[in-house]
């Protein structure tokens, strides 16, 4: 049996899946990033999560055969790579799991381990792909630094936006009563208090200020929508970059998926995508993700096993309720 681990920066996915594409456990819990929680604490959950999945599946962590643990910002600090490689040590044996960047979950679940590119669109943003052997990626550079497209990318634009429509330097639109509805303010910088004070740091809570510039779009307003097109385009960029760092030939049709709720929650910001993808000078083939990302990382446990689930088994793994 195979264990996946898809760790995101609000919530924490687990899945334990056989060789014949059954789902023996599932399970969530919350978010094991270091970056949010600290190492000890990531550690902890981690540990808690793990173990409360095999409970679920009636089995002992010496029943698995692999597991991939996808941890949030794995490999973007040298330093901590060791610490972060054991993090699962108290749960599982050390050849019998291996940790990596939760952005290998969203691509072997969107596409099944096959050769492609992943959008990755949520909290953060980036691309991850694999051909003929080789891996790249693009973004993921985090919230200050980049995340173009993301979540928080589109809220931060979004609350731009309000402050522009506040202050007259740009035209009032549906979104700038949605805000003012949604935060209950009636003096428009008491915005920054909810930002700033409060809810500073609150990671999650920014980020969800992007489903009110969906909402606006969806209610006609163009300067939101702008927005969601300005963050699907940047998603594009991500999957170009990435195929051109596969060295993909240039006639070759490549696939594209995606995970995370800026693409799968949003219609409006899936239709500027797809629509962006198609207009490169570049073929892609737009596939509906298959499987969920902690399916994914069990998917690709058992790869790194040397055992990857045949076509048999994908159809019965996708055959489960409520995957997505």
């Amino acid at each position: 049996m195979y264990l996946g681990v898809d760790g995101g920066g609000t919530k924490t996915a687990y899945a334990v899946i056989d060789p014949g594409g059954r789902i023996r456990a599932r399970h969530v819990g919350p978010s094991i990033s270091h970056l949010s929680e600290g190492l000890a604490r990531a550690k902890e959950l981690l540990l808690q999560g793990i173990r409360a999945v095999v409970a679920e599946g009636g089995i002992e962590p010496s029943d698995l055969t692999f597991a991939f643990i996808g941890l949030p910002a794995y490999g973007e600090d040298s330093a901590l790579t060791a610490d972060l490689d054991a993090t699962p040590a108290d749960a599982l044996r050390s050849d019998h799991y291996r940790c990596g960047n939760d952005m290998l979950c969203s691509w072997a679940g969107s596409l099944a381990c096959s050769d492609g590119i992943s959008v990755i669109a949520g909290t953060g943003s980036m691309a991850y792909g694999e051909y003929g052997g080789r891996n790249a990626r693009s973004g993921g550079w985090g919230e200050l630094i980049g995340d173009e497209g993301s979540a928080y990318w589109i809220a931060h634009e979004g609350m731009n936006l309000f402050s522009r429509m506040s202050d007259g330097r740009a035209p009032r639109g549906r979104l700038y009563q949605l805000v003012r509805e949604r935060f209950a303010v009636t003096t428009d910088l008491d915005l920054c208090a909810r930002i700033y004070g409060e809810q500073a740091g609150a990671r999650r809570a920014f980020a969800q200020f992007a489903q009110l510039v969906d909402e606006a779009a969806r209610g006609g307003d163009p300067q939101a929508l702008a927005i969601l097109e300005r963050a699907a385009d940047e998603l594009v960029q991500c999957v170009v970059a990435v195929r051109r760092a596969l060295d993909v030939p240039d006639h070759t049709t490549i696939p594209v998926s995606h995970t995370g709720g800026v693409l799968q929650g949003s219609a409006l910001t899936l239709e500027a995508f797809r629509s962006l993808l198609a207009r490169t000078d570049r073929p892609f083939e737009y596939r509906v993700p298959r499987f969920p990302p902690e399916i994914g990382a069990a998917l690709y446990a058992a790869r790194l096993a040397g055992k990857p689930l045949g076509d048999a088994a994908l159809v019965t793994l996708s055959q489960s309720g409520s995957l997505l």
